[in-house]
């Protein structure tokens, strides 16, 4: 994206990260951003910004809030957790997770034609213990950690959009301003 922060990338004059907010806002709370760098830089949002120091990536983040949520013993148990780059989450992706999530799950991750999506899940506070385990034996990707374990995942349709599109080029910057024009015409 030539440099610039897909969070703060705009559509519909909107920042990626407030539709994001706005959308996880009516499905869970405490919302907290977990990056890495100045952390100033998201003071605009009004959301607890949790320090990703490591910089290992999202399985290694998401370790860490999972971290930050048990040490706290803010009465969390589960935790929600999305990419930055998805502006057109559901109005049931907590509900539809929660669902499908069983007392062995490790987590209950999206899917959406036939992909799995496992930065987009429910995480019980419990997993950060398997996720350690897959980081001290070198593993930083979900989908190797995720080897062996009771994963359910939830499928959304992708007509008439995938409702995980990750905005990660122009072009898809561009699709999600289409998505967008199509959506506003139906309401």
């Amino acid at each position: 994206m030539g440099g610039r922060e897909k969070a703060f990338l705009t559509v519909g004059g909107v920042p990626l990260l407030a539709r994001i907010a706005h959308t996880l806002a009516r499905q869970a709370r405490p919302i907290v951003i977990n990056a890495s760098g100045d952390l100033a830089r998201f003071a605009a949002f009004g959301l607890d910004v949790i320090a990703d120091e490591a910089c290992r990536g999202p399985m290694a983040g998401l370790t860490g809030v999972l971290d930050w949520f048990a040490d706290a013993d803010r009465g969390i148990t589960h935790v929600l957790s999305v990419p930055s780059d998805t502006p057109f989450l559901p109005d049931d992706l907590g509900a539809r997770l929660a669902a499908a999530l069983t007392p062995d799950s490790l987590v209950a991750c999206a899917a959406s034609g036939g992909r799995l999506h496992p930065v987009v899940g429910l995480w019980p506070l419990t997993s950060r213990r398997v996720l350690h385990a897959a980081i001290a034996d070198g593993i930083l990707g979900f989908h190797a950690a995720f080897q062996g374990q009771p994963v359910a995942p939830v499928e959304w349709p992708v007509k008439p959009h995938d409702p995980f599109l990750n905005v990660n080029t122009p072009e898809d910057l561009a699709a999600a301003e289409a998505i967008l024009r199509q959506l506003d015409e139906l309401t």
